[in-house]
């Protein structure tokens, strides 16, 4: 599977997402990522796997605790790709602006002659 494809697995999960809003926010280790969830540790230990196959975490060794950091890169990855889409999604907004815009006119002399 390639970065972009294992990247995405990885956040298909709403669990994993919101375990790496909790690591935006600096590290911390599995028992402290559990805590908001009813959800087994060997659960936790399973999603942290998969994020760190996936190169959305690291972990480091600090005495006994493992804690986890974020990594950016793949997330720029996920970024970079989506962005590429924008001048679709830009023209197609354009487009909904002037049908939208188009209605307005054309509801503008209804209302009119209705009063």
């Amino acid at each position: 599977m390639d970065a972009l494809s294992s990247t995405f697995t990885a956040l298909a999960d709403p669990t994993r997402r919101a375990i790496l809003s909790r690591l935006a926010m600096g590290p911390a280790n599995a028992t402290e990522l559990g805590l908001p969830f009813t959800i087994s540790q060997p659960a936790v230990s399973k999603h942290l796997k998969i994020l760190e196959r996936a190169g959305l975490i690291s972990r480091t060794r600090e005495a006994q605790s493992r804690p986890c950091v974020i990594r950016g890169a793949p997330i720029k990855e996920v970024a970079d790709w989506a962005a590429g889409y924008q001048p679709f999604w830009e023209t197609s907004f354009d487009r909904l602006d002037d049908y939208l815009q188009d209605l307005q006119h054309k509801e503008k002399p209804r209302a009119r002659k209705a009063k």
